[in-house]
Order: C-alpha cells, then structure tokens, then sequence
C-alpha cells in the first residue's frame, strides 16, 4: 500500500535521512513523504519514529492503488 505523510516544516536532509523507504519533496512549508509500507506495523513504527525525532504529521493518508 502506497501512503503519504505530511510533516509541518522543511525536514533536514539529517531527518530525512532516518526515513529511507520513503521518497520526499518539499513544498508549502512541509515536508511530504510517501512511498509503500508493507503492513499496519510498519506504518506504526513511521509513526513512532516522527514522534520521537519531535516532528509534527499533520496528514497521513493511504494513496489509491
């Protein structure tokens, strides 16, 4: 399943760096990330991983597909 996250601010290539599954452009203000994850575990472990490095997901959402 194809997902896209959107975080409040432009991520440093540091923080980006701590998702490398996922692809990213920056546009707005946020930073937006997407690409497949394989399972709800995998999504949950993302989550926890924005929240611990202090980022703000302010729209996640499952793409068509």
């Amino acid at each position: 399943m194809q997902y896209e996250i959107r975080v409040d601010g432009h991520m440093s290539e540091t923080l980006i760096g701590s998702f490398p599954e996922l692809e990213h452009v920056m546009i707005s203000g946020q930073t937006l990330l997407y690409g497949p994850l394989v399972d709800e575990a995998h999504l949950y472990g993302l989550l926890a991983r924005f929240q611990s490095l202090g980022l703000h997901v302010v729209e996640l959402r499952r793409l068509p597909g």
